[in-house]
């Protein structure tokens, strides 16, 4: 029997993360980072990040050390961005890894000097300027301190910095005026730093949906996450879904009209029809705000889930349509054949792709294969270098 009929199964398309990476290092002459934190959201990092290094990027970013540190140990050796730790974490097992490190303060440069003390050579930072969001990133007025302190630092050969990077919070908004100010401010960082002497060789503002909008974000380097898997702000870009998920039906029964359903009986059956079961719900990672409005295809047709989406199950309503026990419904995948789409559930959910992708695909419950690709394309003859460095 397939794994398809026994229980809910991510499906994982590599081809797809291999043709999105193609088309989105196409849109730019700038270096492409493959960002594959949250597990490639919810994807898997490792088999992610190997596709994409095969099909035009040249870089890999997470956001925790940790998530680098599970690179690493599956043997994957090139560059390694992580942006997002707390001073107080243990740093030099990155540091010694080679594994680079944003710094957005004054406290995180302290702790990463440290790390590099302790693993005995150099730490490889990205200094990461606020630009806009006052989210992570150096404030305006430390920006200054930072870039010197960093420049002292890297005199004493503790520390090299070899990046500058921001964030824009209004990219999937082309004409928002905040981006314009958040492509000033990034300027001006980087004139600072090399003010104080720093000569970073990579910038990197674009993430996605900017690599899209905005050609005068992308610089040295973009970083691209959310398109890797199908997310595209623009709807014009010609990226495709790469994961399905499906499960099975574990129960059908013939109720009459008048038959209240799930928790809270907000739905109740107007007509003699069909209910068929399936295992999963918001447990899972299925919304539980799309309860009413979402769908899933089934045996060739949209049929409604009714009734409340529970912690592992949801109830569907086939009508008068043949459907048994061991029929497999597809809940998303890429819309090729009717299906919903991760979007399509995003919207029923009021939330965004990549919070939906990111807990499906990161459950314990649902099983997860890749399918393997089968595309081809010609490594870079000058990969990215790897900048390590021991000091006395």
């Amino acid at each position: 029997m397939t794994e398809e009929r026994v229980r809910p199964l991510v499906t994982v398309d590599l081809g797809v993360v291999a043709a999105n990476t193609g088309r989105l290092a196409a849109r730019t002459e700038a270096a492409l980072m493959a960002v594959v934190k949250a597990d490639g959201f919810g994807h898997g990092a490792v088999p992610v990040a190997r596709t994409a290094l095969a099909h035009g990027a040249t870089r890999l970013g997470v956001a925790t050390a940790d998530e680098a540190l599970a690179l690493r140990g599956a043997g994957l050796t090139a560059p390694v961005l992580s942006w997002l730790n707390a001073p107080q974490a243990e740093l030099t097992p990155a540091v010694d890894t080679g594994i680079e490190l944003a710094v957005p303060s004054f406290d995180h440069l302290q702790a990463v000097a440290a790390a590099a003390h302790n693993a005995g050579r150099a730490a490889l930072i990205h200094l990461h300027a606020d630009v806009g969001m006052a989210r992570d990133g150096a404030a305006h007025a430390d920006w200054p301190r930072l870039c010197g302190h960093a420049a002292a630092l890297e005199r004493t050969g503790r520390i090299r910095v070899i990046g500058v990077m921001g964030h824009l919070g209004c990219a999937d908004t082309p004409d928002d005026r905040h981006n314009a100010g958040g492509r000033d401010r990034f300027d001006e960082a980087v004139r600072s730093a090399r003010s104080h002497g720093l000569r970073p060789r990579l910038r990197h503002l674009a993430a996605t949906a900017a690599v899209l909008n905005d050609p005068a974000a992308h610089h040295d380097m973009v970083r691209v996450g959310a398109g890797l898997y199908g997310i595209d702000s623009t709807g014009r870009a010609g990226l495709q879904w790469a994961m399905t998920l499906t499960a099975p039906v574990v129960c059908v029964r013939d109720v009459p009209a008048g038959t209240p359903v799930g928790y809270g009986h907000t739905w109740t059956t107007d007509r003699c029809t069909r209910l068929a079961l399936l295992p999963l719900g918001y447990g899972d990672g299925l919304p539980r705000a799309a309860s009413g409005r979402a769908e899933v295809l089934l045996n060739g047709r949209r049929r409604p889930v009714v009734g409340r989406i529970s912690m592992d199950q949801i109830v569907v309503d086939a009508g008068q349509h043949p459907v048994q026990a061991g029929d497999v419904a597809t809940v998303l995948g890429p819309g090729t054949s009717g299906e919903p789409t991760p979007a399509d559930w995003a919207r029923w959910a009021g939330t965004l792709p990549h919070e939906l992708l990111t807990t499906i695909g990161s459950g314990h419950r649902v099983a997860r294969r890749h399918r393997p690709c089968t595309v081809t394309h010609e490594q870079p003859t000058s990969p990215v270098p790897h900048l390590q460095e021991s000091f006395a």
